[in-house]
């Protein structure tokens, strides 16, 4: 009789823009279990750690047993499904993010191959229990979670570079220094001129750089960057909407406004209420 067993977690909200964890966990299926077909909208990598199984997507299918990992990509059509006999365990994590893109690309994994054995099954496993045990809604948990992903992320990335030594990616690194650029500056009155001229490329080589390794253009993630400040100053500081238009790089308070409002849905000071009321609600006996 196979054991099953499932523990996961969801986060239902994210702070952090580059790298976000939407979930992780941990499962014993039980014979036949079956996901899909279906698709994400963000990327999903399984550690098979014990018994068999099958991923299909793209027309082909894989086997797949202890040791091996399977990635899913966004809005890819996808399905798994556990052996009948030796039904298999598997560890997950499932993230999104500016940097998701560019970090995948230098993975061993590919479009027609989405498939890899690791060499350190160990490390990859200790990484992802580390960031299920970090779980938790607090910003300190999400940031403890991001950083076992990036160690996980790091692991695959030299069996990758141990598997087929290569070139520094000159367009991923373009966008990686924007990126920086953006987070150290965001703050400031920065156009997207001054990003390209700080990464050494045209502004419209900037704008397919960033299309390619990001998924979005420079000024969308400028404006999901400073908007994501924004929401961390409303719910962790005490300074006024107007401060808080300054402070991530907007100098007129109405424009903030609309931008904010375009971006989630309200204007700040709604944001910023609701956030207050919930913090009444959970402090009600």
């Amino acid at each position: 009789m196979a054991v099953v067993y499932k523990q996961s977690f969801k986060q239902s909200e994210t702070d952090n823009v580059e790298l976000s964890i939407f979930n992780c966990g941990h499962q014993y299926c039980e014979p036949g279990y079956t996901w899909g077909p279906g698709i994400r909208d963000h990327y999903l990598i399984h550690l098979v750690t014990a018994g068999k199984g099958i991923y299909k997507t793209g027309g082909s299918e894989f086997t797949l047993q202890a040791g091996d990992l399977f990635l899913a990509r966004p809005n890819q059509l996808i399905l798994y499904s556990a052996d009948q006999e030796t039904p298999w365990e598997y560890h997950w994590v499932g993230f999104n993010g500016a940097c998701a893109t560019k970090l995948v690309q230098q993975l061993p994994f590919t479009e027609t191959s989405p498939i890899h054995h690791c060499r350190d099954t160990a490390a990859a496993l200790e990484a992802l229990n580390n960031i299920f045990l970090s779980r938790g809604p607090d910003p300190a948990c999400e940031a403890r979670m991001v950083g076992y992903l990036y160690l996980f992320i790091a692991g695959l990335m030299q069996e990758a570079s141990e598997l087929e030594p290569r070139a520094a990616n000159s367009s991923s690194q373009y966008a990686l220094n924007a990126i920086k650029y953006i987070q150290f500056n965001f703050s400031h009155d920065i156009s997207i001129d001054d990003i390209a001229r700080s990464v050494g490329v045209s502004r419209s080589h900037l704008y397919r750089v960033f299309m390619s390794n990001v998924g979005q253009s420079p000024i969308d993630y400028l404006t999901s960057y400073r908007i994501s400040e924004a929401c961390y100053l409303l719910k962790n500081s005490q300074l006024s909407i107007a401060e808080i238009a300054v402070s991530v790089g907007f100098f007129d308070q109405f424009y903030f406004s609309r931008v904010f409002k375009k971006a989630k849905g309200v204007p700040p000071s709604r944001y910023l209420a609701s956030i207050e009321q919930e913090s009444r609600e959970a402090a009600k006996p």
